[in-house]
């Protein structure tokens, strides 16, 4: 399937991380919502953000890869990849984006968001039984 994704992200404790071209980056103990899009299949990218060893190439897959770093859910529905950029809209309007981060081929100011929340993805998308 085609389409957008959201991960509901648990970092257990105030980290920072090397996130690649952005740099060292902090990470407040707490809740982030990434959001992506698969357009070539939702199913085999989430499961790929699921594993803890991978090559690196996204900005979340230095996230992903931390030690007090876990995905709790994942949300998924079709949708082009403009669907993505609206869903960040909506996100950065609950909470607070991570400037750049997983934003860089596109005009949001990211696309990694601290939330007190995840509850409402699921109004939004289907939540995905990768977990």
């Amino acid at each position: 399937m085609k389409g957008i994704y959201a991960l509901a992200i648990s970092v257990k404790k105030n980290i920072v991380v090397n996130v690649g071209a952005l740099h060292e980056i902090p990470f407040e103990k707490g809740l982030y919502v990434y959001v992506g899009s698969a357009q070539n299949g939702l199913e085999k990218r989430t499961s790929r953000h699921l594993r803890k060893i991978k090559r690196k190439f996204w900005h979340i897959d230095y996230l992903l890869a931390a030690d007090s770093v876990s995905v709790l859910k994942v949300f998924g529905k079709k949708g082009s990849r403009s669907e993505e950029c609206k869903l960040a809209r909506e996100l950065d309007k609950m909470g607070t984006a991570m400037k750049g981060f997983g934003s860089s081929d596109c005009n949001c100011k990211g696309h990694l968001f601290k939330l007190s929340s995840h509850e409402f993805l699921s109004e939004w998308m289907d939540e995905l039984s990768l977990v």
